[in-house]
């Protein structure tokens, strides 16, 4: 790149899930030094993948966020291709059906040339692993930015993680988290959010509280397959309990020992997750109460009458606030703030998908390369 601009320039990106991770290569790629902040243990967010092991050793893998993505908008159909040909998402050939509940049946088999199926390989969380580790990107996982100050006279953000540390000085920052400046934060963590949005009237309107739709997932294992299951993905039709089941094994990239085990992750319905959200509050759910929720879950999946067995494994996981119900970033798909050299960026701003995900990230790098004069050119 030849603009010394964004050599000189450092971004700080706040979350290390789909969003995030784009943002970051995509401004690294132009030379501009970025460091990546994420809570959680590694890349991925609700592309994350769950490993798991039994009892007697063996690894089991689970896709417990986003099974699976479409691709609609030509821009982020380049950047896939891009990832396919690097060998971090294969597409997913299977046909998938509608399971109606009251009457025991499958119906609505897709039709043939459906919107292609993507996955990360081998797991969905290998696409924004792959992003975070590229050349320019210091990815520090297990930290939570608890405060981000604009310091006006500087010109620039301080960040401090939640338990005080100093995170340092950037001249921008990218924010993927849509907690951000949400009282859902303090919900979570006890203390007030991150971005104290009476600074900043303008965005307020955009960013405080999204609604958001909770959703349990199911992570299950068979010692043999389902037999009377004859697709790999379905949606439910009259359940109050479940809205979705995947069988991960089926897709590609996979490695599964022995062969004949399945691997399925199934989703619970808003309105059950909301309900036993009310019941045990938003903090971190306890294993006991997780228990319940797949007991529960199980139940109403035995009830299909899919002569469905008694699995080897099984474990709920809770996504409270991860699947946004709006889009806030109209048609900039992102929400972008000249003066304080904010963006913020994520599926809730352009639209709850994996795909809405990546074209609000990529708006996101657009804006801040655009101030730094680099062709942008993404």
């Amino acid at each position: 790149m030849s603009s010394a601009a964004a050599a000189a320039a450092n971004v700080a990106v706040i979350g290390g899930g789909i969003s995030g991770a784009v943002c970051a290569s995509l401004l690294a790629a132009r030379g501009v030094a970025v460091t990546l902040f994420d809570s959680g243990r590694g890349a991925g967010g609700r592309m994350a993948q769950r490993r798991e092991v039994m009892e007697d050793g063996t690894e089991l893998r689970f896709d417990h966020g986003a099974p699976y993505f479409t691709v609609t908008n030509d821009e982020v159909a380049r950047v896939v291709s891009g990832w396919e040909a690097r060998g971090i998402v294969a597409e997913w050939k299977t046909m998938f059906a509608c399971f109606d509940r009251a009457t025991g049946k499958f119906t609505d088999f897709e039709k043939e040339g459906s919107a292609k199926k993507y996955v990360g390989v081998p797991g969905m969380n290998s696409i924004c692993k792959s992003l975070c580790s590229e050349d320019g990107v210091v990815a520090k996982f297990g930290v939570t930015v608890g405060k981000m100050d604009w310091l006006q006279d500087r010109s620039s953000w301080s960040l401090a993680s939640l338990d005080g540390k100093d995170l340092g000085h950037f001249d921008y920052v990218v924010a993927t988290d849509k907690n951000v400046a949400s009282p859902r934060f303090s919900g979570l963590t006890g203390r007030p959010p991150p971005l104290d949005l009476s600074l900043f009237p303008r965005l307020s309107v955009m960013v405080q509280d999204i609604p958001v739709r909770p959703c349990f997932a199911l992570m299950v294992a068979f010692s043999e397959p389902l037999a009377m299951v004859p697709v790999n993905g379905f949606s439910f039709n009259n359940s109050n309990y479940l809205s979705r089941a995947y069988c991960d094994t089926s897709k590609p990239g996979r490695s599964c020992v022995p062969p004949n085990r399945q691997s399925w992750v199934l989703h619970s319905t808003t309105e059950y997750a909301s309900k036993v959200i009310d019941t045990i509050g938003p903090r971190k759910p306890s294993a006991d109460a997780l228990a319940k929720v797949a007991e529960e879950l199980f139940r109403e999946f035995q009830a299909t009458g899919l002569n469905i067995p008694q699995p080897i494994f099984m474990k709920a996981h809770r996504w409270g606030s991860a699947f946004p119900a709006i889009a806030v970033g109209g048609d900039d798909k992102c929400v972008w703030d000249k003066s304080t050299k904010l963006a913020i960026c994520g599926d809730f701003c352009a639209s709850p998908s994996v795909e809405g995900a990546v074209l609000s990230a990529m708006r996101g790098a657009s804006k801040i390369l655009g101030c730094l004069n680099c062709p942008s050119g993404l």
